[in-house]
């Protein structure tokens, strides 16, 4: 269980540096540099994913259980996961209106992916998990959502969020999200994880 905490801290944290230290993070960013940056973010990032998912792995092996969801819960945990991947494709489809109602869409599904996930597990390594990642998007999308109402207000940068949004673009988002989820929650999720979701 100690080393899915210490990747959840290292890998929480590094995302969570521009939560709570954004003028910090702009400061070495100007000292060090932009590549050097994004080389130290990645790897720290890496090295906290590998360390979540073989401490998830373990902890797997040895579950402390909390309460059992009942069946009912697996329902809800597939329509919610249905919803995050929309979310999650609308964030790199351009001009479609999902991203333009919500501005953060990734972090808006990763929301409801953890929160789908403590539905419908209840072992002391989920509530880590996936209550860990609720927290932190729920912070992450707050301090986005005031991040750009502050430079809204000021610049232009988010000028495609202001256009008339693509009815062909929303389509595309919808009709991807959905394949990519059914991909992963019939296929993916089992050869990957070694959990059927409708099993």
């Amino acid at each position: 269980m100690q080393w899915l905490v210490l990747g959840l801290i290292l890998f929480l944290g590094v995302h969570s540096v521009r939560i709570v230290a954004d003028d910090w993070r702009q400061q070495t960013i100007d000292r060090i540099g932009l590549g050097a940056w994004k080389a130290l973010y990645s790897l720290l990032s890496a090295v906290g994913l590998v360390l979540i998912v073989w401490g998830y792995g373990l902890a797997r092996q040895t579950p402390v259980v909390l309460w059992n969801p009942p069946l009912g819960m697996r329902h809800a945990a597939s329509l919610l996961t249905l919803l995050a991947f929309v979310l999650l494709v609308a964030a790199y489809v351009p001009g479609n209106a999902l991203k333009q109602r919500w501005q953060h869409p990734m972090v808006l599904g990763v929301k409801l992916w953890a929160l789908a996930h403590l539905l419908a597990n209840g072992t002391l390594a989920d509530v880590l998990l996936f209550g860990g990642f609720l927290a932190w998007a729920v912070l992450d999308f707050r301090a986005a959502r005031q991040r750009s109402a502050a430079t809204s207000s000021t610049d232009d940068e988010d000028a495609e969020d202001r256009t008339t949004p693509s009815t062909a673009a929303t389509v595309a988002t919808v009709v991807v999200g959905v394949v990519a989820w059914a991909v992963f929650a019939f296929w993916a999720h089992t050869a990957l994880i070694g959990v059927r979701p409708f099993g």
